[in-house]
């Protein structure tokens, strides 16, 4: 019975994965990925749902209605999202994501693209949260890496601002440049003023 709800859920994880993937727009994803999937032999049938579907003894049905197709670049780029993301967690990994956001030739931010200008970003941000994307200063309700107040700014980015650092790093960079144009600039502010 265990081994029947352990396959039956790794199958329903697979599927709401491949419908995931199917709505995901890739006309502008650019570059190289590698383009291999993995799927386990030994799952139970899947099928798609007929008109009027009957209950299945041997597998789950699955409504896949308006998904075309899923592209193996698609999967690929949600697959370096899911890293970068993990990878950001950690303070020194939020640090390359930036610096990676930084650096990437289709980057607004290339006149950042320094030593000096980095190291005024590391500063600023060590300042606020220790590059910790769970910090929260309960006083004033400020959130995240760039400590935006309020928080709820990052939805700008995306609905995922709570738990996702490289939606709290993007924001913070656009504030930056929106802003005070660089981060030795918004790094200046902090220093004077003790807010950005």
């Amino acid at each position: 019975m265990n081994k029947i709800f352990r396959s039956t859920r790794l199958v329903l994880s697979t599927a709401f994965f491949i419908v995931f993937i199917g709505s995901v727009d890739t006309t502008y994803a650019q570059g190289n990925f590698d383009q291999f999937v993995s799927v386990p032999d030994n799952l139970p049938a899947l099928t798609v749902a007929p008109e009027n579907p009957a209950p299945s003894e041997n597998g789950i049905t699955l409504d896949l209605n308006g998904v075309a197709s899923v592209d193996a670049s698609a999967i690929a780029l949600v697959s370096l999202a899911a890293r970068q993301v993990e990878m950001a967690k950690t303070p020194k990994g939020a640090k390359s994501v930036a610096k990676e956001l930084i650096s990437s030739s289709t980057s607004k931010y290339k006149k950042w693209d320094n030593t000096r200008q980095f190291t005024c970003l590391t500063k600023l941000w060590n300042g606020e949260s220790h590059w910790n994307f769970r910090a929260h200063n309960y006083r004033s309700g400020a959130h995240g890496i760039p400590q935006a107040l309020p928080a709820i700014k990052m939805e700008i980015i995306s609905t995922d601002w709570r738990t996702n650092p490289v939606t709290q790093i993007k924001w913070g960079l656009s504030y930056i440049k929106a802003r005070y144009q660089t981060p030795c600039n918004a790094l200046w502010k902090k220093q004077r003023s003790n807010y950005y």
